[in-house]
């Protein structure tokens, strides 16, 4: 049992660790390859149109967007 106590207060230990460093510098943490933006690649889809499920949140936004812009020209100040 002291084995697991030990293992569980040293794995808290490193996540708070991580956590002040990530406060302190203020940076995102990151893979060691730099991810997909390091080899060039824009996207993680190289379709050349997108899904109907992003079509459809694309749409949604547009929407939204529209309703935002409507009523801040219709706002009052």
């Amino acid at each position: 049992m002291s084995t697991f106590i030990l293992a569980f207060v040293f794995f808290v230990i490193v996540v708070a660790a991580m956590s002040v460093g990530y406060w302190v510098q203020k940076k995102t943490i990151s893979g060691s390859c730099g991810g997909l933006g390091a080899l060039g690649i824009a996207k993680a889809c190289d379709c050349p149109e997108p899904c109907d499920r992003k079509k459809a949140r694309m749409e949604k936004e547009e929407q939204r967007q529209e309703k935002l812009n409507e009523w801040k020209k219709n706002q009052i100040l």
